[in-house]
């Protein structure tokens, strides 16, 4: 990595293509530029998430830490390729007046002719569709889990301001959970009368699945609490008897369903790279994803 001071887009640009010429690549690979709206404590991690994904999608990932805005803008950076990257990466600090203007910065260093998508690890902003950051992107990635304050109305926040293109990784870590609920009810032609889902206390994802149960199945679902990790449990109840996936230690869950013995299906709890790299295979709308947070949204209103 190349440390870049008091310097600007075109010096980031410019180091880019010494980077790929030293690494005897030249030309560029790369599908996508993913930006990464990140603090200082997580950014490591959060880089590291996007290194592991850039492997499924080749990218040009440009971390940006919003600084402290007072003051002269300045705009420091680390640049390079290689070390895990299939791609390029910069991890841009900025601070003083440029923090009010990222765009400013990023806009430039973004791949031609290609699509963008911003990921906020941690506290998104409210509207993500209207960040400077995010009106660049197609795809805009939230995390309600990764929240460091009021976490149990991020999601619900981040429904409200659904556009076109918006998601969350609470979303994603449920995606196994909808298969296996889907495939039980492919299996068993029954009627659900009502369900019910386990889980920590406060769980984004448990609030989207209930939201999700309760909008395809047209039927109510109730919310307990547990001691996780995650969500442990999906009851759905018909006239022969319950459908249920228990999944008490994060890893294996059990399935029982009406007059069939129980049988064990690996449901592990998934890690940050793996979901990044599921949200980042679709670019376009995620219909059934607008139609949950309606629901969830309905459901907060009745309560």
């Amino acid at each position: 990595m190349i440390e870049l001071l008091d310097t600007n887009s075109a010096g980031i640009a410019a180091e880019f293509v010494r980077a790929r010429t030293r690494a005897g690549s030249p030309a560029m690979g790369m599908v996508m530029t993913l930006v990464i709206v990140v603090d200082e404590d997580v950014a490591e991690d959060a880089m590291a998430a996007a290194r592991a994904a850039s492997h499924e999608h080749p990218a040009r990932v440009l971390g940006v830490i919003l600084g402290d805005g007072r003051g002269s803008g300045v705009v420091n950076a680390q640049v390079g390729t290689g070390s895990g990257w299939t791609g390029e990466t910069a991890l841009i600090r900025l601070k003083g007046e440029v923090v009010k203007h990222p765009e400013s910065v990023v806009l430039p260093l973004l791949l031609p002719d290609s699509p963008v998508a911003v990921w906020w690890p941690s506290n998104p902003p409210d509207d993500p569709a209207s960040d400077p950051l995010g009106m660049l992107a197609q795809r805009r990635i939230t995390d309600a889990a990764g929240a460091s304050r009021n976490k149990g109305k991020v999601i619900h926040q981040q429904c409200a301001s659904y556009a076109k293109g918006n998601t969350d990784l609470a979303w994603t870590r449920i995606t196994p959970w909808r298969a296996l609920l889907a495939a039980a009810l492919d299996q068993h032609e029954l009627k659900v009368t009502s369900a019910s889902v386990t889980s920590e206390r406060i769980s984004p994802s448990a609030d989207l699945l209930a939201a999700w149960l309760a909008d395809r199945l047209k039927v109510k679902v109730s919310r307990h609490a547990s001691s996780g990790p995650g969500i442990t449990e999906v009851v759905l109840e018909t006239k022969d008897g319950p459908i249920s996936i228990a999944r008490p230690d994060g890893k294996l869950a059990t399935f029982s369903s009406p007059g069939r013995p129980d049988r064990p299906i690996a449901l592990k709890r998934r890690d940050l790279p793996e979901l990044l790299g599921e949200e980042l295979r679709r670019l376009d709308e995620d219909d059934i994803y607008a139609a949950t947070a309606r629901k969830l949204l309905a459901m907060r209103t009745a309560t």
